[in-house]
């Protein structure tokens, strides 16, 4: 049985790689600040249970990622500072969620990435 096609929230309309002019140094650097950010298993983990669970409050996450909620408020800065997250106040609680979409369709094509390369690994120790 056929899956069906994976459906992401879109992201806003930007120009292809090969129509944008090389990298300046400034956005080089940006560019890579949100790499090392996104580069944390950590917040990839994070990240991910987002996904999963909607709207949770940070003692929701820390439950679903088996860590301290200090921890968990430590690493969910650094994605709110970026921009990636925003935060809602319900009563005592703090509620994340993921604002843009674009980062939920890198986390996906990184993991397809991942699973080709294991799979050609694979392949070719065979």
């Amino acid at each position: 049985m056929a899956k069906s096609p994976v459906e992401f929230p879109a992201c806003p309309p930007k120009a292809p790689l090969t129509e944008r002019p090389l990298l300046g140094v400034g956005l080089a650097a940006e560019l890579a600040q949100v790499f090392e950010v996104l580069a944390s298993d950590t917040r990839l983990r994070l990240l991910h249970a987002l996904v999963l669970l909607g709207d949770p409050c940070m003692s929701e996450l820390a439950e679903a990622v088996g860590m301290k909620p200090q921890a968990v408020s430590n690493q969910l800065r650094r994605l709110v500072d970026l921009g990636i997250l925003s935060t809602r106040r319900h009563g005592a609680h703090v509620h994340y969620r993921i604002v843009d979409p674009c980062v939920t369709k890198l986390m996906y094509h990184g993991l397809c990435v991942n699973e080709e390369a294991q799979h050609q690994a694979r392949v070719n120790a065979s």
